[in-house]
């Protein structure tokens, strides 16, 4: 199978435990999960019902404080931005408008009325999103295409170990809508191919990217 991202030639494994098939890119470290494991939303949905995102709840507004200390001193002072695949809470948006960030908010499943195809933003956000899409890379050209010039793209997903026995006891895989795992080398492949500038990352769960 060609790799989701690069096209590449990759190396199939299997998690013996789930007898889940895996497919490996030794060019840009994606993994992915064979295509019968990929739900459709209303399948997916039924695992999103169970979070509890409570906006009230302090650990949950301090999971998106570390996203936001590490992305904003990367970005500037943008004066628009988008909290894409948000789910049903718009906390994210929430917390950056306070930080005077006009910010819009969509989801395909709680909030899909909320995209306003013709905006585009100096900032978009995606918290724990890429690792449920069925062509991350389609998804990550057309965010692209939402951001003006000079803008930038930040994302959090966690980070695979790019070590197959270590990937197989890693526990973030083992959710059944968790179907692509990338590592920061994946959205350097990702700017290369779109003409981005690789901005920096966390070395655990996040990238900002730039729009050049």
């Amino acid at each position: 199978m060609d790799c989701l991202i690069c096209s590449h030639d990759t190396k199939t494994f299997v998690d013996e435990k789930s007898a889940i098939e895996y497919y490996y890119c030794p060019h840009c470290q994606c993994i992915s999960k064979s295509q019968e494991h990929f739900k459709p939303i209303s399948e997916q949905k039924e695992r999103y019902d169970l979070h509890e995102n409570d906006p009230e709840d302090e650990g949950y507004r301090a999971y998106f404080r570390r996203f936001l200390d590490f992305v904003l001193p990367h970005v500037g002072k943008p004066e628009t931005a988008l909290d894409f695949g948000c789910g049903r809470s718009s906390l994210l948006a929430d917390m950056l408008s306070n930080e005077g960030i006009e910010t819009d908010y969509y989801d395909p499943v709680y909030h899909p009325e909320k995209l306003n195809n013709s905006k585009k933003y100096q900032l978009i956000v995606s918290t724990e999103v890429f690792e449920h899409l069925h062509n991350p890379k389609g998804v990550f050209a057309q965010l692209l295409e939402k951001i003006e010039e000079g803008g930038y793209l930040a994302l959090q997903t966690q980070f695979h170990p790019n070590d197959i026995e270590a990937f197989k006891k890693w526990y973030y895989h083992l959710d059944p809508t968790h179907i692509v795992f990338f590592t920061p080398q994946t959205f350097r492949i990702l700017c290369n191919i779109y003409g981005c500038e690789f901005v920096g990352d966390n070395g655990k769960n996040m990238v900002v990217i730039r729009k050049r």
